[in-house]
């Protein structure tokens, strides 16, 4: 049985072990809705800094990674959500780095919906580093952070200034504004829908 703290949180090691059945869980059942259910639990513990060494050892940010290119919307979702979270933080961040996470997060972008694609725009803000800035700054992300500047939604819209403004140079985002002209979209990179 779990220990709770008078504040209602799991402590110590029972914490690990909490983390851990949950993980067996996802690996164990064939049921996707509680698969769904676990993957959200995983990413709200994703939150919080003091699960972040225990998440590292239960392979965590692997799993949130493998979510992101499956079939099920909502895994997609939850994935991103937790890797976004978990993206805070400078070891997992480098976990995510090491196994190609732009490339998936990056992908992310074209979902349908909008509150992965805000996870995912986080997540590349999170993930930029002096060495990674370069793959993050790539034309056509910027592209697409152009183009999500001009959303109708407001919080895609101002996430995607601040995307511009805190990762990109001046010069990068003129550059990639003049090869766009002429051009109205974004090729291939659809707007989300607001579920708002």
């Amino acid at each position: 049985m779990l220990k709770m703290s008078q504040k209602g949180s799991v402590e110590g090691c029972d914490r690990f072990e909490y983390l851990q059945t949950l993980v067996t869980e996802f690996q164990d059942t064939d049921s996707e809705e509680a698969k769904e259910q676990v993957l959200a639990n995983l990413a709200n513990f994703a939150y919080d800094p003091k699960n972040m060494e225990y998440l590292s050892q239960l392979q965590v940010p692997d799993l949130f990674l493998d979510m992101l290119t499956e079939e099920n919307e909502n895994f997609v979702e939850f994935g991103m959500g937790g890797l976004c979270n978990l993206s805070m933080d400078p070891e997992c961040r480098d976990i995510i780095l090491q196994s190609s996470g732009i490339n998936l997060v990056t992908n992310c972008l074209s979902n349908q919906r909008e509150e992965t694609v805000l996870s995912a725009i986080t997540t590349l803000m999170n993930l930029t580093t002096p060495s990674s800035r370069s793959q993050i700054t790539d034309p056509a992300i910027l592209q697409c952070m152009l183009r999500f500047s001009l959303a109708e939604s407001p919080r895609l819209r101002n996430l995607a200034i601040v995307f511009l403004q805190e990762c990109c140079t001046e010069e990068q985002v003129a550059q990639v504004e003049q090869q766009m002209q002429g051009q109205q979209t974004a090729i291939g990179i659809p707007l989300p829908k607001d579920e708002g």
